[in-house]
């Protein structure tokens, strides 16, 4: 076999793992969004109905609680996570840290990405057992926490990265301090830092596994910060292996939530990352 041929076969090869990859997507997504719209069409008040006291059971309700407690979880998390994200990123540049320490650390940023995120759960679990205290919301927020930062670091450091080096040149030159060149050039790379901001957000809204140790399961609706809570993407394994069938029917409409909110996430952060571009050095209408 010629190069020639080689090339061909590996480019129909290529070609037809991508056209695998996004038919087997496009069956997953497409199946979800047709059983959840029927079931939200039949019934659209589930979404926004507090669950009753027996929902498990008997399918008394809908699951705001859920919607809320995903919210009331990942919002403050990746607050969090943003601030501290940030904060390593800026540090990483090689204003602050040497080549050395900031390739050490991307290193072991990247790992804790790869890290399955059950382990972040376990973790904070074992925490909270050696603490003597109970699963709830706050050590939900901390656990969704940790498994945000390495994303938004990541993104964060890469976006820094890649603003334009005379972004620094121009702020040292007029006598700026290192924070303040740092701000500059956080600015310049505004879109990116979005991007990842929401893209860890939309990571933390859609995990199951990092949750499911420390925040709890609750039909009630999301209490104190100390009080157990549920979110979306664990509601919809409880309602999927319920003997209820018209509570695992809810799972199909709870799971078009969450994809809805996911892809809206994922094309937020496209046309912010698209629009803040404008306002950087060398973006479209500077």
């Amino acid at each position: 076999m010629n190069r020639y041929t080689r090339e061909r076969v590996a480019g129909v090869a290529v070609r037809a793992a991508t056209v695998l990859v996004l038919a087997v997507m496009a069956i997953v997504i497409g199946v979800t969004l047709a059983r959840g719209g029927r079931v939200l069409l039949a019934n659209p008040a589930i979404v926004v109905t507090p669950p009753g006291s027996r929902y498990m059971l008997e399918a008394n309700g809908g699951f705001l609680h859920a919607v809320l407690g995903s919210l009331f979880i990942v919002g403050p998390a990746t607050v969090v996570s943003m601030v501290l994200a940030v904060s390593t990123a800026a540090y990483l540049q090689s204003d602050y840290s040497s080549e050395r320490f900031s390739d050490v650390t991307n290193m072991f940023l990247n790992v804790l990405w790869g890290t399955p995120p059950i382990v972040y759960g376990v973790f904070v679990l074992t925490v909270v057992i050696a603490l003597g205290a109970r699963t709830s919301m706050f050590y939900g927020i901390v656990a969704i926490a940790i498994f945000q930062y390495p994303i938004m670091t990541r993104y964060t450091d890469e976006a820094l990265r890649s603003a334009p080096d005379t972004v620094r040149e121009a702020t040292y030159g007029l006598g700026a301090t290192r924070f303040e060149s740092a701000v500059m050039t956080a600015r310049a790379a505004l879109p990116g830092i979005v991007a990842g901001v929401i893209m860890g957000f939309a990571r933390g809204v859609g995990d199951a596994a990092t949750v499911l140790f420390t925040a709890g399961r609750s039909t009630r609706m999301p209490g104190g910060l100390f009080e157990p809570a549920t979110t979306l993407p664990v509601l919809v394994f409880d309602q999927a292996t319920s003997f209820n069938a018209e509570v695992r029917s809810h799972a199909y409409a709870a799971s078009f939530v969450l994809i809805v909110v996911v892809l809206g996430l994922i094309l937020a952060s496209k046309l912010l990352a698209g629009r803040y571009a404008r306002f950087a050095p060398g973006g479209r209408n500077s």
